[in-house]
Order: C-alpha cells, then sequence, then structure tokens
C-alpha cells in the first residue's frame, strides 16, 4: 500500500511538472504575437526573431524557413545625427528647409509635394539661410533622376525624400545625408538619422484626405476575423477556426468560407493579415489603418513609417509567421477592449498624419525638428494622442499640461482665471460699458484692449480692479489672434467692442468653458449648409436650434489657438481673413474644429442684446446693420482645409434652474433672465 502511494505521489509530480512547462512554453509563445513596447528616448528597429531552439519542438526537421542574410552595413556608414547633421545652423529661427529646383520634368506626386512644403512655417527661399536641404528623388515615371546639387558638401544637413522605393538607380553617393524613404528595409534603416515613410499610392490628396472608414468601433456581428493581402490586389476576408491557419500553405485544415475583395475596395475585418517579406505589401498597410483593420505584419522586413515617434504598440500587432497557430489563438482570444483601443488608434494615427500627402511631409519635417530641439520637444504622449504633433506646437510648449487637450488624461483642470481681449475697430469708440461688466467678474486677472482704428487713443480709460492694457494693433482683423506675450491666463474671453454682454453671462460662459477647455463657447451662433443649387457650401446666421460655429466677437477658448492660427494657418488663409473681416469668424471655427473633431457649445444670451449684436443676424434690430461673410468665403477656406470640419450641434448649456418657475433668490446667475 505505502509503495503504491508513492508512486501515486511521484506520478502527480511529474504531471504537474509538464503541465507548467506546456503552460509556461505556451505563453511565451502567445507573447511573441505581440510587439515588445519601445523604450522612451531611444529609437527602435523591429526585432529579430530569436526562437529558432523554441521552434523546433514544434515542427519537423527542414521545415522551418532559413533565416534571413546578415544584415549589410547601411548606406553612409557609421552616419548618425551627431556626426552628421550641422544644428549649429538652426539656432534662431529653428528648421527652415529649402527645396532644390527639380531639373527636369516633374510628376503630379512632385508638384503636390513642393505645395505643402513651401505652405508650411518650415519653408525659406534662402539656400543660405535653411537648416535643412531638401532634395527630391524624381519618380521613375519621368524618365529622369536627380543629380548632385552644387551645395552637396557630402550631404551634411541635406535630405534626400524618396516618396516610392527604388524609383531612380543611386547616381552619387548620399555620404552624411539623411532619407526619408517609403518603406525602407530594415538592414538598410538608420535609426535616429533616416526616416521612414509610408507607402503612398499616386493618387493621394495633397491636404485633407478621406477620413477614416471605421463606423463601429466595436466589431459587429457576423464581419470577419480576419483579412488577407493578395499578391495580385485586393483583400480575402475569411472566418477561421482555432486550428486554422490561412496564410500558411503547408496547413491542411480548411480555412473557412472566405471572400475576395478587389481592387482598392478596404478590408472589412477586424484583423488584416499582411506579409512582411514582399516591399510591395507596404502599400496594403495604409489600406488597413484607414478601414480601422488592425494590422498584423508577418515578420516585417520594412521598417514601420515614422518609428521614431510613432507607438506602434497601440495600433498593430508584429506576428512570428512561423507560429500561425499560436498568433491565431491569441488573435481569437483578444479582448474585446484590447480590440476597441487598437481600432480607435488606427483611426487617430491615419487621420492625423496618413490621410495626405502634406501630413506626411510635415511629420517628416516635425520629426527632424524634434532632434534639433531634443527628445523633450514633443513628449510621447502629444505623439500618441489626440490631435497629435502636428497640431501640438512644440514651439508653443512642450508640456501637455499647457495644451487644452490632455486635462482628461493627466487628472488636471484649467485654472480659474481668463483674460479678456477686446478688439476695438472702427468707429473706435472705447467699450467703457463692456469693460466695466467685464471687470465685474470675479474670474477676470486682466483686460487687454486691442486698438485697431485709425482714430488716436484716448488718454483716459476706466479704472478697474484689474490691470488694463491698451494695445496698439496694425488695422488688420487678424490681429485679434495673434500670440500675445502679454496674455498670462489659459483662458481668453475674446470680444468686439460692439458687443455687449452681463457680468453674469461672463461667469457664466467661463465655468463652461473650464469643463470644455479644448472647445469654443459662445453667445451667437452660425451654421453651415450645402447648397445644391450652387454645388457649394452655405453660411448662415440665422437664430435656429442647430448650428455649427459661434462669433469670436463674444467667445471663450483656449490661448493656443492664437498660436495656431498663426504659425500653422497658411498665409493665403490670414490675408483671406483681412481682406474679408466677416470671414475670420469661419476661419477661426474652421481651425478649432479640425483640431478637436467636435462642434462649439452654446451659453445663454439675452434676446434683446442678440437683435442688435453686430454680425449675429440679418433680421432687422436696433444695432448696425449685419454685415454678411463674402459669398465664397466658407468654400475658399474649405478649399485650402482639404475637407469640411465642422460639425452641427443642437447643444445649449443653462445654468441651474435657468427660467423654472421657483424663487429668484434660488437661482446663481439671476440677472440672466432679465429682460
Amino acid at each position: 500500500m505505502q509503495s503504491w502511494r508513492r508512486r501515486k505521489s511521484l506520478w502527480l509530480a511529474l504531471s504537474a511538472s509538464w503541465l507548467l512547462l506546456v503552460l509556461l512554453g505556451g505563453f511565451s509563445l502567445l507573447r511573441l504575437a505581440l510587439p515588445p513596447r519601445p523604450r522612451p528616448g531611444a529609437p527602435q528597429g523591429w526585432p529579430r526573431w530569436l526562437d529558432a531552439e523554441l521552434l523546433q519542438s514544434f515542427s519537423q526537421a527542414g521545415e522551418l524557413p532559413e533565416d534571413a542574410a546578415s544584415p549589410q552595413a547601411p548606406h553612409g556608414g557609421s552616419c548618425n545625427w551627431g556626426a552628421c547633421f550641422d544644428t549649429s545652423k538652426c539656432r534662431g529661427d529653428g528648421l527652415k528647409v529649402f527645396v532644390y529646383p527639380a531639373s527636369g520634368p516633374i510628376s503630379e506626386t512632385h508638384h503636390r509635394i513642393l505645395a505643402s512644403i513651401e505652405g508650411s512655417r518650415f519653408h525659406t527661399f534662402s539656400p543660405a539661410g535653411a537648416c535643412l536641404l531638401l532634395l527630391l528623388s524624381l519618380d521613375a515615371q519621368t524618365g529622369e533622376c536627380s543629380s548632385m546639387p552644387l551645395q552637396w558638401n557630402r550631404g551634411r544637413n541635406h535630405l534626400v525624400l524618396r516618396l516610392h522605393p527604388a524609383p531612380c538607380p543611386k547616381t552619387f553617393q548620399l555620404g552624411q545625408a539623411m532619407v526619408a524613404e517609403a518603406s525602407p528595409t530594415v538592414d538598410s534603416f538608420r535609426p535616429g538619422f533616416d526616416v521612414a515613410l509610408p507607402f503612398l499610392p499616386e493618387a493621394h490628396p495633397l491636404r485633407g484626405g478621406a477620413p477614416g472608414q471605421l463606423q463601429q468601433h466595436s466589431p459587429q456581428p457576423g464581419i470577419a476575423l480576419l483579412a488577407l493581402e493578395e499578391e495580385r490586389g485586393g483583400w480575402r476576408t475569411a472566418d477561421t477556426g482555432s486550428s486554422a491557419c490561412p496564410w500558411d500553405a503547408r496547413c491542411e485544415q480548411d480555412p473557412g468560407p472566405g471572400q475576395t475583395q478587389r481592387g482598392e475596395t478596404l478590408p472589412n475585418a477586424t484583423f488584416c493579415l499582411i506579409s512582411g517579406h514582399r516591399p510591395e505589401a507596404a502599400s496594403r498597410f495604409l489600406q488597413a489603418l484607414q478601414a480601422g483593420c488592425i494590422p498584423v505584419l508577418l515578420s516585417p522586413r520594412w521598417e514601420l513609417p515614422f518609428s521614431e515617434v510613432i507607438d506602434w504598440t497601440k495600433a498593430a500587432i508584429v506576428a512570428d509567421e512561423r507560429l500561425p497557430l499560436q498568433v491565431l489563438a491569441a488573435l481569437q482570444e483578444m479582448s474585446p477592449a484590447r480590440v476597441l483601443a487598437l481600432r480607435q488608434q488606427t483611426q487617430f494615427l491615419w487621420d492625423a498624419y496618413f490621410s495626405s500627402v502634406e501630413k506626411v511631409i510635415h511629420t517628416t519635417l516635425e520629426v527632424i525638428q524634434d532632434r534639433i530641439f531634443g527628445t523633450s520637444a514633443h513628449p510621447s504622449l502629444l505623439w500618441n494622442s489626440p490631435p497629435g504633433a502636428l497640431l501640438a506646437l512644440s514651439t508653443f510648449s512642450t508640456s501637455p499640461q499647457d495644451f487644452p487637450f490632455y486635462h482628461l488624461q493627466q487628472g488636471s483642470r484649467p485654472e480659474g482665471r481668463f483674460s479678456a481681449l477686446i478688439w476695438v475697430g472702427p468707429p473706435g469708440q472705447p467699450p467703457l460699458k463692456l469693460i466695466q461688466a467685464v471687470a465685474g467678474s470675479q474670474h477676470c486677472t486682466q483686460i487687454l484692449v486691442l486698438w485697431s482704428n485709425e482714430r488716436p487713443l484716448p488718454s483716459s480709460w476706466p479704472e478697474t480692479a484689474m490691470p488694463l492694457t491698451v494695445i496698439d494693433g496694425h488695422r488688420k482683423v487678424s490681429d485679434r489672434f495673434l500670440p500675445y506675450s502679454t496674455i498670462r491666463t489659459d483662458a481668453i474671453l475674446s470680444l468686439d467692442a460692439r458687443s455687449s454682454l452681463s457680468t453674469s453671462e461672463v461667469d457664466f460662459a467661463f465655468v463652461v468653458w473650464q469643463s470644455f477647455p479644448e472647445r469654443m463657447v459662445g453667445f451667437l451662433t452660425s451654421s453651415h449648409f450645402w447648397d445644391e443649387a450652387h454645388g457649394g457650401w452655405g453660411y448662415t446666421a440665422e437664430r435656429t436650434n442647430e448650428f455649427s460655429m459661434v462669433l469670436t466677437t463674444a467667445a471663450f477658448y483656449h490661448r493656443y489657438y492664437h498660436t495656431l492660427f498663426t504659425h500653422s494657418l497658411p498665409k493665403a488663409l490670414r490675408t483671406l481673413a483681412d481682406e474679408a473681416p466677416t470671414c475670420v469668424d469661419v476661419l477661426m471655427n474652421f481651425l478649432v474644429a479640425a483640431v478637436t473633431k467636435l462642434p462649439p457649445i452654446k451659453v445663454p444670451y439675452g434676446k434683446q442684446r442678440q437683435e442688435a449684436a453686430p454680425l449675429a443676424s440679418r433680421g432687422p434690430g436696433p444695432g448696425p446693420k449685419p454685415q454678411a461673410p463674402a459669398p465664397d468665403c466658407i468654400n475658399q477656406i474649405a478649399a485650402a482645409f482639404g475637407h469640411m470640419p465642422l460639425l452641427s450641434s443642437r447643444l445649449r448649456l443653462d445654468p441651474v434652474l435657468f427660467k423654472d418657475p421657483v424663487s429668484v433668490q434660488r437661482k446663481k446667475y439671476r440677472s440672466l433672465e432679465k429682460p
């Protein structure tokens, strides 16, 4: 009996040991399906698979594919950022880019690149004052190849831009030049020096671009689990069982029912399997991002775009193609919360960096500017969280808390003060009553009067409990949105001298803004609409329940939008606002809506003052006759943005007990209901 118990104990111990070994081995295999998180601050390439010994127990002898040849020395030898780029040329004005003129015929893609650079804040026409000299590698379709420029200087402080792999044979040595290339191989890519670009189709739009196609973030019933890119184009979707490996020709199991989608149709699946061997497969990567299909890269041999700054672990999965069963099991067992987070990130990355040629080029230049200013120029949060690094300018701040977008992630709240900026245009009467009403607010910390008319400045101004500063403007409407250094608060109350507000209206609007610091909060509204008769956008200031814009003659917003207005918008749009002053409200609303993807918020405003307010309505009223926006103003701005960012809303926030039949003593903002 005792010997039987010993044998039983030994058998149980051996069984437990084998079970533990299998579990540990299985978990290690599943972890290979998820990419390792890169160390912050260090540029990362994709790992080489070091699991040959582990794989021997799961495959027959001779079945494993041969490993790739040992990596060759990258072009440029030991060139790196510190050794081959002179940052002293970038002091003062920061990154300024000069583009060499083309020596021959150029393609449509080349024209788009030139237009996107010339319209950016980085461009300069002087090679002597440039920090970076950019050479565009001409497309093979033109029949011409780039030649060495006169100011080559062994390639120092040069960037060779190639939007398509190997467009031309190398006609000169790159030397110390950086290379921004579409889908470079991991063997030739120099991390921290070169820039990996996405593979763009020829018809990729210059600006704006198509939005992401993900209509429902959670997987819909009946949606395919997998979409597989095919060598001759298109996608094949399949609902597979746990024992199937549809991308592996050695599998004998039935992969299940499938459906082929030919042409450029975006895949309709949860995961998109993309081969890592063929460079042309990189073109499918952007299709997967746009469709909200999580890219599953099978042992990629090419560098992912902008991998230096984008954390692809939040949007894509790197899998070992030699472990099809384990990878498929990991995909099927992934939690819905993880799938939702990955799909949401694909939509953000597509819209922020890849939806247009302009965004791809500007992202490339932003990566180089971050290297000049150091790793702290754009923390990882700014690159990998909406609205993205292109709309979170490092010239404004390098701290996420200073921007209006990250208070929720940071667990912070905007400060409880605001600055009033009163624009005084013609006829130039000092807004004495408006100053007194704003000065009565408990949240106002300073008042700035922007004097923008031909009359001389008044000699006396009303006394207020807070500082009152008068700024002599340049007689332009766009002066209202310059980033004045005298503004010390995050919140700005933008006012026109002809506006009329009560202290209670100001206080309540500011409290609302504190809960929505990324949005515009205003009193007077207008809306846009599509005019079928004229085939364009229209604009109306009629008072309706639905609106998409608030007038900046009385509105709260974050001071960061002054920096974006001045340094991010094309000069042509700011000139349009100066030539057609009524367009400035439309332009500012376009900017905020494009950044936030949210509509503005309306707060209550006195009916009598609303009828008399300038630029508020086309109806009759005791005030001056309002000016209508320029007929084609909204269409010109929409064309410059490349899309229509405005969103309509019916939300109006009122105080608690607003117009309720209760005692006035119980109401906090009592004067809001006075006639």
